[in-house]
């Protein structure tokens, strides 16, 4: 049996778009290219202020220049300390444990062995399936005292045994009440009480700029600490790579590395803000954490039925840009009457879903679901998102210059399961 190491990866995420595809006679094969939005900053340098020495005699006997006020960056600030990140990881370091997993992999033999005229030149010496034994490592936050804990789904996608150690060295075998693939979420629960938990923060309320700490055991290195800032917050999966996740990350620039997935990230009080999870190949200070609120949601879901159903409505779709507009005009001619400006259209409709089923068409542009308007494509994710199944869902759409409104009932999105 072959054994094969590996440290749990945060997710690398591509960070080409994928291309849309037309779903009738090919009508948006002309949208095939991918539609990457690339900004570039720049940062002007002012010149210091400075005070005119060159004033009267009067001037100087008249005018008292005030002392500069120095203000203090919101990172020292809020704490009073410039070692608060020493205070807030003997904090909370003891809640931060390592997740060691590992599962079966077992090769298939082709189905030409099995057939009588192989086995005849092969006997009993006919290739057998081979098994060998992935391990992987990542990290956790414990979120219960008594031994509930939250992970990245891909930490424990398919595990046959799941070890959660401690910081103090206890050793416990993990259960895992359950994954959710499409927030890369799973809770495991461990035989304990009186466990170190997290304090948690508000994640909606985080600006840009805030001082960030990260905990994990990054390549085996347990209990490893890192710091920075919230880069930005609100990057949908797509911005990032990850059109299948329904996750709006919030970015950092501190150091993430394989092992670090399922760690927490905490703010300067030592609350955590997010469970870190994604970085980008080849890429420095670009890390991407789930936003604690959002863990929170899925994780009390787990815990309750071991599953987390999304809603579902089967399109596929683009934001409509004066870019993509031209082209389709270009390209479809007068096959579709494209009148719309902005929205977000409809390049494909999934056969017997709840979309087909409401009377969706490919080519429609979404104005508005349940009554808000939409202009981008991550907008109507996240109405989808906190839309619920089995209730009708209010959809309007410009169709040929006509507005039509339709009633969208969504259903469970159906959950394909990685590797």
């Amino acid at each position: 049996m072959k054994t094969t190491n590996h440290h749990s990866t945060p997710k690398k995420m591509n960070t080409r778009r994928l291309s849309h595809r037309w779903g009738v006679d090919n009508i948006l094969g002309m949208l095939s290219y991918g539609v990457a939005v690339v900004f570039l900053g720049s940062c002007s340098l002012l010149p210091a202020r400075t005070v005119d020495n060159q004033q009267s005699d009067t001037q100087a006997q008249n005018t008292t220049q005030p002392n500069p006020v120095i203000v203090p960056p919101q990172i020292f600030s809020s704490s009073g300390d410039p070692n608060f990140v020493v205070k807030v990881v003997q904090q909370v370091g003891p809640a931060v444990v390592r997740i060691d997993s590992s599962r079966t992999i077992t090769s298939r033999v082709p189905d030409e062995f099995n057939d009588p005229f192989f086995r005849r030149f092969f006997g009993e010496g006919s290739p057998q399936p081979r098994q060998r034994v992935e391990r992987g490592s990542g990290s956790g936050f414990i979120i219960n005292s008594s031994g509930q804990i939250v992970t990245n789904a891909h930490v424990v996608d398919g595990a046959d045994r799941v070890t959660v150690i401690l910081k103090d060295g206890r050793t416990f075998d993990g259960k895992v009440l359950g994954e959710d693939p499409v927030t890369d979420v799973a809770t495991i629960k461990i035989n304990a009480n009186n466990l170190p938990t997290l304090a948690v923060g508000n994640s909606d309320t985080l600006q840009p700029g805030e001082a960030v700490i990260a905990i994990g055991n990054p390549l085996g290195l347990n209990n490893t600490v890192t710091s920075g800032i919230i880069s930005a917050t609100g990057r949908s999966g797509s911005d990032i790579g990850a059109s299948d996740k329904r996750v709006d990350y919030i970015q950092t620039d501190a150091a993430i590395n394989p092992g670090n997935s399922g760690g927490p990230l905490l703010n300067a009080r030592g609350q955590v803000i997010a469970m870190n999870t994604a970085i980008i190949r080849g890429a420095q200070g670009l890390g991407f954490a789930i936003p604690i609120n959002t863990v929170q949601r899925i994780a009390q879901q787990l815990i309750a039925t071991g599953k987390v159903d999304h809603p579902y409505l089967g399109v596929q779709m683009v934001t409509l840009t004066p870019e993509i507009k031209e082209k389709i005009k270009n390209g479809a001619g007068d096959r579709l009457n494209l009148t719309a400006d902005d929205g977000v259209l409809l390049v494909e409709i999934v056969p017997r879903s709840p979309a087909s089923l409401a009377g969706l068409r490919v080519g429609d542009v979404i104005k508005t679901i349940n009554s808000q308007p939409v202009t981008k494509i991550e907008e109507v994710q996240r109405l989808v998102e906190k839309s619920q199944i089995g209730t009708k869902l209010p959809i309007e759409v410009e169709r040929n210059g006509q507005i039509v409104q339709v009633g969208v009932q969504p259903a469970p999105l159906p959950v394909r399961r990685e590797g």
